[in-house]
C-alpha cells in the first residue's frame, strides 16, 4: 500500500481508527462463537481498546517488514464474520499476508472461502468437551491462571474454572473479599479486565459471568468436589507444596479430580512439559504433569531452534531474574543460601534448576549446558543470557534473521518472541505472552560463539505456557487457519546463508 503524504497522515490515522473501532464488535461476535482471531499469534479477542488493536497491527509492520494495515484486515474480518463458520483459531494477520502474496487472481472472499472450506457450514469442528478446572493456591501464578481462564472462556468449550482452593482462614467472608481485591487489582499486571462480584452467601466470585467457588481445606484428599458440581476436573497446583508424583497424587484421591498440573518443575520421573517443544509427549493417560519452570520455558524453545538449525556444542545460561516471594523483604533467616538477604536491596546470586531440566526436555543437549541465576530488585520480568558455542561459524544477521522467522512462521511462534527495538527495558515486556523474547539488538556473534539475550515475563508469559499445557491435557483442540507449520523453519536463501 502507498503511505500518505504528511498532509494526509492525520486523515489516514482517523480512517484506520474507524476501521479498528468497527472490528471490535466483529471480534467479539466471533469470540462468542468460539472463533478466536489473532494477528501473527497475538490474540485479538478481549481487545481492551481501539488503540491496542492498532498497536498490534503496527507490531506486524515492525517485525514482518510488511505494510499490512487495518485497510487490509478489516474487509477480511467482515468476510469472516458473515460466514457460517465452526469453532476455530484464525490468524487473520497471516491470512491477510498470504492473500496479499497470492498470485492466483482470487477475490478476497474467494480466497477466504477456500482457506476456510473445512469449517464453513460445520459446527462439529471440535470434538472435545469443556473441562472443569480447580486452581489450588491463589498466589502470583494462581491469580494469573484465573485471569487467563476467564479471558479464554469464549463460548464455554474450553478450560472452565469452577473453584479455588485455599487453606482454612479465620474469617472466610473477609478472606473472600480480600481475594477478590487481589484479583481485581495487581501492582504489576494492572486491573482485571472485566467485572468481579462477591457473593458472600454462596462464597463465590462471579468474574465476567463465570462462577468461581472458594473452597477452604487443609488436606486435598478430604475435598469432595462433586458436592459443588465439579466433575473430572483438572487441578492446577500453584502452591509448590508438592513437586513429585507421590505428593501431587493426593489431589487424585479427592472426588471429582481427573488430572493434575504443577506450575513449576516436577521432580523424579514426572513429565516436565514445555508447550510447543515436547507437548506431543502428553497422552490421554497422563494424570500428573509439570509445566516446568518459568526460566526453563523461556530458554528451551530458543535452545531447540538454535540446536536444530546450527548445532550447539556447549554453552552457559545466566538468568537475571526478578525477585520472588520465596525471598525475604528484609534480612532474616532463610533455608536457602543468600535468599535471606533483602530482595529489594540486593542482587542475590542463587542456583538455577533450569539447566538440569534441559537434558530431559532436549536429550541432545544433555550435559552440554551449565547455568546460574542472579535475583535482582525488580518485581517482574527476567532475562536469560545464553552463551552458546555452535558447530560452525555464523554471523549476526544470519542468527537474528533465523530467529525472526521462527517468531513469525513456525510452530514455536507463541513461545519465541522477537524485538527489533534498541530502546526496550524490562518493564516493556510485562504482559508479553511469549515464553521468551529475543532481543535482536543485543545479539553478539564471534565465529561459532553466540550470545543471545532473551527477555521473559516470568509471571504472565509463564502462565500462558501453563494454560497451553493444561489445554493439551484436556484434549482441547481447535482447527487452526492458516495451518500452523512445524517447528522447523526454512528461511529463504537470499535472507539466510547456510551454516
Amino acid at each position: 500500500m502507498t503511505r500518505p503524504g504528511l498532509d494526509g497522515v492525520f486523515a489516514d490515522w482517523k480512517e484506520r481508527e474507524a476501521l479498528a473501532e468497527a472490528m471490535i464488535p466483529m471480534i467479539g461476535g466471533l469470540y462468542r462463537r468460539n472463533i478466536m482471531l489473532y494477528i501473527h499469534g497475538v490474540p485479538l479477542y478481549n481487545s481492551p481498546s481501539v488503540i491496542e488493536l492498532m498497536k498490534t497491527h503496527r507490531f506486524v509492520r515492525q517485525i514482518e517488514h510488511n505494510e499490512m494495515s487495518e485497510f487490509e484486515t478489516h474487509p477480511m474480518m467482515e468476510i469472516l464474520s458473515h460466514l457460517d463458520l465452526g469453532p476455530a483459531h484464525i490468524d487473520i494477520g497471516k491470512l491477510t499476508s498470504n492473500y496479499m502474496a497470492d498470485d492466483e487472481g482470487l477475490s478476497m472472499e474467494e480466497y477466504v472461502r477456500r482457506e476456510c472450506a473445512d469449517i464453513i457450514g460445520r459446527h462439529d469442528t471440535i470434538s472435545h468437551d469443556p473441562m472443569d478446572v480447580v486452581v489450588y493456591g491463589f498466589g502470583r501464578i494462581g491469580r494469573l491462571v484465573t485471569r487467563l481462564l476467564i479471558e479464554k472462556t469464549g463460548g464455554g468449550q474450553n478450560l472452565v474454572q469452577k473453584a479455588v482452593v485455599l487453606r482454612t482462614p479465620k474469617d472466610p467472608v473477609l478472606d473472600l473479599n480480600r481475594r477478590a481485591s487481589l484479583l481485581r487489582r495487581d501492582s504489576v499486571h494492572g486491573s482485571f479486565k472485566g467485572t468481579i462480584r462477591v457473593d458472600e452467601e454462596n462464597h463465590v466470585l462471579i468474574c465476567n459471568g463465570n462462577v468461581v467457588r472458594f473452597i477452604y481445606a487443609d488436606d486435598p484428599t478430604a475435598i469432595d468436589y462433586t458436592e459443588y458440581g465439579i466433575k473430572n476436573a483438572l487441578v492446577i497446583d500453584s502452591t509448590g507444596a508438592w513437586r513429585d508424583e507421590e505428593g501431587l497424587s493426593k489431589h487424585l484421591q479427592a472426588k471429582g479430580v481427573a488430572k493434575v498440573l504443577l506450575t513449576t518443575s516436577g521432580k523424579g520421573a514426572m513429565k516436565n512439559i514445555v508447550s510447543g517443544v515436547n507437548s506431543d509427549q502428553i497422552t490421554p493417560n497422563d494424570k500428573i504433569i509439570a509445566a516446568a519452570s518459568c526460566t526453563t520455558n523461556a530458554i528451551v524453545p530458543v535452545l531447540k531452534c538454535m540446536n536444530d538449525r546450527f548445532g550447539i556444542e556447549h554453552g552457559h545460561m545466566e538468568t537475571v531474574h526478578a525477585y520472588t516471594d520465596d525471598q525475604n523483604l528484609h534480612d532474616n533467616i532463610h533455608s536457602k543460601e543468600r535468599r535471606g538477604r533483602s530482595a529489594p536491596l540486593n542482587m542475590v546470586l542463587t542456583e538455577s534448576n533450569a539447566t538440569s531440566s534441559i537434558g530431559k526436555l532436549l536429550p541432545e543437549l544433555n550435559g552440554k549446558l551449565t547455568g546460574n541465576s542472579i535475583r535482582v530488585p525488580v518485581a517482574n520480568v527476567s532475562m536469560a543470557i545464553l552463551h552458546l558455542t555452535l558447530a560452525a561459524d555464523v554471523d549476526r544477521e544470519e542468527v537474528n534473521e533465523y530467529l525472526r522467522e521462527v517468531s513469525l512462521n513456525s510452530g514455536l511462534q507463541r513461545q519465541v518472541g522477537f524485538t527489533v527495538s534498541s530502546e526496550v527495558v524490562s518493564s516493556d515486556f510485562i504482559g508479553d505472552r511469549h515464553a521468551g523474547i529475543v532481543d535482536s539488538h543485543a545479539t553478539i556473534v564471534d565465529g561459532p560463539h553466540v550470545v543471545l539475550y532473551v527477555w521473559y515475563d516470568n509471571e504472565f508469559g509463564y502462565t500462558c505456557q501453563v494454560i497451553r499445557v493444561g489445554q493439551k491435557m484436556a484434549g482441547i483442540k481447535y482447527p487452526i487457519i492458516p495451518a500452523r507449520p512445524s517447528t522447523e523453519v526454512e528461511v529463504p536463501a537470499q535472507k539466510l546463508k547456510t551454516a
